[in-house]
């Protein structure tokens, strides 16, 4: 049985996939708390309140990564315009918490597979970083 790209679609994770799953394990296990899924603008994946920090874990599909996203070739204009204002809603976002005086952290889901360690530490480092 064969599904059509919206069954298809309407089955990818938008919360608590296995790659965030995965990172925040490793960021509890750094010893840092934070809360998921925020009701907060923009959603972000990760809020540490404490540091005025929120975590996005950005897909390579749905917000345009220049190195990986590869568009359907059904429906192509469709799949630009949703892609597009979706890279723009991420610069809308960014811009509000940068306006309210919070830090915005986006990774990408090909850097956290290529060094999850590594991306943890950019969170780290910034909690590092303010409390000196």
């Amino acid at each position: 049985m064969t599904l059509s790209r919206s069954e298809t679609m309407s089955r990818v994770r938008s919360k608590n996939t296995v790659l965030e799953l995965a990172f925040r394990k490793t960021l509890h296990h750094a010893g840092v708390r934070y809360r998921v899924n925020s009701t907060l603008f923009g959603k972000p994946d990760i809020v540490i309140n404490k540091y005025k920090l929120v975590v996005f874990i950005d897909s390579c599909f749905w917000h345009g990564c220049k190195d990986h996203c590869r568009i359907p070739s059904t429906n192509v204009d469709y799949w630009n315009k949703k892609i597009s204002r979706n890279v723009n809603r991420d610069i809308e976002v960014n811009n509000h918490y940068k306006c309210v005086g919070w830090t915005v952290i986006r990774i990408w889901e090909h850097d956290i597979k290529r060094d999850q360690t590594g991306c943890v530490n950019l969170v780290l480092n910034h909690i590092q970083h303010k409390k000196f």
